[in-house]
């Protein structure tokens, strides 16, 4: 019989996948597991993908161990979810998220708080790009979401969302019992945001995350309890904040690559503007497919499940490897190489099936993330800024520590004005 293989996930981290992967062949599409007592099989490619968003023999109800779903996605959320229920509940974050208009709304949200980071910088600020990246994309997504309250207040709230996403993948551990009191405070605030909508005491404008929230119905007609529909708000601005992560990574990429900086620059002071360029965006996406936020995800097999030679029955679990379908060597050519121009002139992203760094499968149906859109206009925006050569991106506090959960650059990437610059370069 297989050990349990729960511990290496927390030993080993991102490396999990590597140490499964060992008891099979070469090139195999799915290995024999125990995870939390249950047996699994672990499964990667378009093969994986293909079977984990698979509704007809997966659901994820009841599939993530509750610390994290509880503190991650908060008590009630759409992440635990199935069928109807979920399709229904998704379809408000489609319209909160997902529509390009919404990308556009986001955009001069976007512009206006990194442009006040990169000023902060060469006015002599010491914040990371992680840290300067939970402001500005805090900041912004909170006033696109429709929130009330100060710039100062806004970066607060930005800073325990992004302490929750921090602590939730370490049990037991001082941050993760910090992650549940930011959670329960976060829980409270938005729960009466949405008790001022209802009441009429806020009045956010329609079309906001805000407003949807506050008046979304459940399939029997009736609103959701103002904490769950806090929950929902949460979790309808929290991944943007979470991008931050992914904004230490291109800090480091784009240190250990200056011919990106300058390309990515140059594209940057001829569009005026920071948002949007095609060669931030391919760096951007790059960035996402080798760095994703968690190694793996877990499901429930509702039937019994045979792929490539292993099967799991009905009740056991199927755990999709993210990190080894990102880098599939039978999707991606040299997969382990950081190559943006992998991703030039790719229009619809959401086509290649083994590029899930925000889940796969369709996103109104199924279970991908449908604020991608928005992740990658925040992460695109934040390469550019950081290309900008009036910054520096400091040698030390680069490295990666691949056992933790979720994981970044140790400094979160320190950046440093290199001379006495004012003014934008994209205006």
């Amino acid at each position: 019989m297989t050990r349990d293989d729960s511990i290496f996930l927390l030993t080993r981290g991102y490396g999990f996948g590597d140490r499964i992967w060992r008891r099979v062949w070469h090139g195999a599409r799915s290995a024999p597991m125990r995870l939390l007592g249950d047996d699994a099989v672990f499964v990667r490619g378009v093969e994986g993908v293909g079977l984990f968003y698979d509704e007809g023999r997966i659901a994820r109800t009841g599939a993530m161990p509750a610390l994290v779903q509880e503190t991650l996605f908060g008590h009630g959320s759409v992440h635990s979810l199935d069928g109807q229920d979920h399709r229904h509940r998704k379809s408000t974050f489609v319209d909160v998220a997902y529509e390009d208009a919404q990308v556009e709304r986001l955009t001069p949200w976007l512009e206006r708080e990194w442009e006040s980071e990169r000023a902060a910088w060469l006015d002599g600020g010491k914040r990371s790009a992680y840290d300067a990246a939970v402001g500005a994309l805090g900041r912004a997504v909170m006033g696109w979401a429709g929130l009330p309250g100060t710039p100062a207040a806004k970066t607060r709230w930005s800073a325990r969302l992004a302490q929750i996403v921090d602590g939730f993948g370490s049990p037991y551990s001082p941050a993760y019992a910090l992650a549940v009191v930011n959670r329960m405070w976060s829980d409270r605030h938005a729960a009466r945001l949405i008790e001022a909508v209802r009441d009429g005491s806020l009045s956010p404008a329609a079309g906001t995350a805000l407003e949807l929230w506050a008046h979304h119905r459940g399939r029997d007609g009736k609103l959701l309890s103002a904490r769950v529909a806090g929950v929902e708000l949460q979790n309808s601005i929290r991944p943007m904040i979470a991008v931050a992560r992914f904004v230490a990574f291109a800090a480091k990429e784009l240190h250990d690559r200056p011919e990106w900086r300058g390309r990515i620059a140059a594209e940057s002071r001829e569009r005026e503007a920071p948002v949007g360029g095609p060669l931030a965006v391919m760096f951007a996406q790059e960035v996402r497919r080798t760095a994703p936020f968690v190694p793996m995800l877990p499901g429930r097999a509702i039937a019994d499940i045979e792929i490539d030679g292993h099967r799991v029955a009905a009740g056991g679990r199927v755990v999709l490897d993210i990190l080894g379908t990102n880098t599939d060597e039978r999707s991606w050519a040299h997969p382990r190489r950081f190559d943006p121009e992998r991703f030039r002139d790719v229009e619809d992203f959401e086509a290649i099936p083994t590029f899930i760094p925000h889940g796969g499968a369709d996103v109104e149906t199924g279970h991908r993330c449908p604020g991608e859109k928005l992740a990658i206009a925040g992460l695109s925006a934040a390469v550019a800024v950081l290309s900008d050569p009036a910054l520096s991106i400091q040698d030390a506090g680069l490295r990666v520590n691949y056992r933790r959960l979720p994981t970044k650059p140790s400094s979160g990437g320190r950046v440093r004005a290199t001379r006495a610059t004012r003014g934008c370069p994209f205006h």
